[in-house]
């Protein structure tokens, strides 16, 4: 099949998902609600200092962002299996590859969309200068959401039919969603230490592209064969 053809019918899926949640926003309303009570918890937590802030910043971002990230990936597969729609998306006439990249692509721009909403809430609530360097920012918050919707999707739709896939999920995701995290965290203290260090930014923004890249490889390899009942 060519290649135009399945990211066309990728695309087909990904509109499907994102369609629905567009007349729903059921996962996107949750979420968004669960990532900004995160960031609420989180800035009374923390003292009002400029250092502290500064430093408990980036892991507070990529915390919310972990935790309502996982919430939206097992309520986006848990709507396959409540309509039993999984089932005949892997018996449509597409590639099973063109599933995987749509069901991906609009986890990942859920987790975007909650990544637009978490970021300036925190940078209000702790007076932090996220959006100085809002480039790398942007950039590393886009590889993140890609890699954790790549991974994510992978184990989502292993697990689905799996009864005790709530407990599961989280357990066997975040193991290798850590170089993913270390990367993002690294990003954003570089971007808000007193100094800038631009240089060590982009290394991590560079790992990060490397860790997608490598995992986007072998998620296309292993997942008709994890999903093959």
């Amino acid at each position: 099949m060519p290649r135009d053809s399945l990211i066309a019918q990728a695309a087909r899926v990904a509109w499907k998902d994102l369609r629905i949640e567009l007349r729903s926003r059921e996962i996107a309303y949750t979420m968004a609600f669960f990532g900004g009570l995160l960031v609420v918890v989180f800035s009374f937590a923390f003292p009002k200092d400029p250092v502290v802030a500064r430093a408990a910043a980036p892991g507070m971002l990529w915390v919310a962002i972990a935790f309502a990230g996982t919430i939206g990936l097992g309520r986006a597969f848990d709507r396959e299996r409540e309509n039993d729609t999984m089932r005949a998306l892997l018996l449509a006439p597409v590639p099973r590859l063109a599933v995987f990249l749509g069901k991906a692509v609009a986890i990942a721009v859920l987790v975007i969309a909650v990544a637009a909403v978490v970021t300036p809430l925190l940078a209000l609530f702790l007076s932090v200068p996220l959006f100085d360097h809002a480039g790398p920012l942007v950039l590393v918050l886009v590889l993140g959401a890609l890699g954790f919707a790549t991974v994510g999707s992978v184990f989502a739709a292993t697990l689905l039919k799996v009864r005790s896939r709530d407990v599961l999920l989280p357990v066997i995701l975040y193991p290798l969603l850590v170089p993913l995290f270390v990367a993002g965290t690294g990003t954003t203290a570089a971007l808000l230490a007193d100094e800038v260090d631009l240089g060590r930014a982009w290394y991590w923004i560079e790992f990060l592209g490397v860790y997608d890249t490598a995992f986007l490889v072998l998620s296309l390899w292993i997942f008709e064969s994890l999903v093959i009942e």
